[in-house]
């Protein structure tokens, strides 16, 4: 990892003989390839509140041109916008072989197009030490502090819905849509940075995932909008989310907390401004009051979440993996198939994010908790 990211006061894992529940059925995955990262619980190791740490963004330093990674000289590069605003494929290149200068670019065009997708990659078969080093360049790994993981491994975060383990797909029964926006964890002191997932079984339909254009939302507002929103913070909360896994049995490593994050932050790459609300994790606007802040969070959230012209929806394939800013995008996973129907089957992926700087808004305006 390279020195101008400085990780220090970040979790140490220590190597135990930590209580591990299993999140699926062995004798269904006896002859799956990827066992070892089926999703377990640790039931023993907890975590202190994460500490501050200093952080550089990698695409400070990268050349703007892209001339390493999208260079010219390779004839079997191809690099296209999936829409004008937000997202960009890449095919002929594997993230496993990237050096810095081109990890560096790769960091600068997520703060540009806020998702790249990489096809046909060999990334998941690369191991997880590996896999932990590439996300690590980007920034310090977050532990997930109720996910399932991958053993042996609390930094690779299990993203599994299938007829053994309905337990994401439960909490929805109540609800009409699967529709989730939100930007991972958002209530971290030091928020994520870049996402990067990685499929290793693909429904042959459905499945996908969509994000949004955080950037492009902020510039549709009207001016008075954006005058007043780049004068608040609001709330973003992790109680929800524990109490959801307190509920279901589930082992919370790390006690929630709750954070007061500037509502338009500026990227430190680009210097663009962005929403920073999603409807997964914000709760509410500081200093208003409460019918203030429910009538303007709405209005935020049905923006964001309507606005398919500043969207992208990608089809998982074989041998993709998808990378995201987390502080210019929103994004859903779309729960559109049917884990019992051997049609279209279960849908298993790793997730390994890194963490960021503490946001910082328009005029200085900064964090708070």
């Amino acid at each position: 990892m390279s020195s101008t990211t400085t990780t220090t006061a970040t979790q140490a894992i220590e190597a135990s003989t930590a209580k591990l529940s299993l999140a699926f059925d062995a004798e269904i995955h006896k002859d799956y390839k990827y066992t070892h990262y089926l999703p377990v619980y640790d039931e023993e190791t907890a975590f202190p509140p994460l500490q501050p740490f200093e952080f550089n963004d990698r695409g400070l330093v990268a050349d703007k041109t892209y001339r390493n990674l999208l260079s010219p000289d390779n004839a079997s590069l191809k690099a296209t916008k999936l829409t004008p605003p937000i997202g960009t494929e890449i095919r002929g290149l594997q993230l496993s072989e990237l050096d810095d200068r081109q990890k560096d670019e790769l960091a600068l065009l997520l703060a540009e197009r806020g998702v790249v997708i990489f096809r046909d990659q060999d990334f998941k078969d690369i191991g997880a030490d590996r896999q932990k080093e590439f996300a690590r360049y980007f920034g310090p790994l977050h532990i997930h502090p109720t996910g399932s993981h991958a053993k042996d491994n609390l930094e690779i975060l299990n993203i599994y819905q299938g007829p053994d383990n309905e337990y994401n797909g439960l909490r929805l029964q109540n609800r009409l849509t699967s529709t989730n926006y939100h930007s991972d964890v958002s209530y971290e002191r030091q928020t994520p940075g870049i996402t990067i997932l990685t499929l290793l079984s693909v429904p042959p339909t459905g499945g996908d995932t969509a994000w949004a254009s955080q950037t492009t939302a902020y510039a549709r507002l009207s001016q008075p909008i954006k005058t007043l929103l780049e004068g608040l913070r609001a709330e973003h909360s992790g109680f929800p989310q524990a109490e959801s896994a307190t509920k279901g049995g589930k082992f919370v490593r790390r006690q929630p907390i709750k954070t007061e994050h500037p509502i338009v932050r500026i990227h430190p790459a680009t210097g663009q401004k962005a929403l920073y609300v999603n409807p997964g994790f914000t709760t509410r606007i500081v200093g208003l009051k409460d019918e203030e802040s429910d009538a303007l969070l709405k209005l935020l959230f049905k923006h964001i979440t309507k606005g398919q012209d500043f969207q992208v929806r990608v089809k998982w394939e074989e041998g993709t993996v998808a990378l995201w800013d987390n502080r210019i995008t929103a994004h859903t996973a779309i729960k559109d198939y049917d884990v019992h129907n051997p049609q279209e089957g279960a849908r298993h992926g790793i997730r390994l994010t890194s963490l960021a700087e503490k946001p910082i808004g328009v005029n200085g305006l900064t964090s708070q908790w």
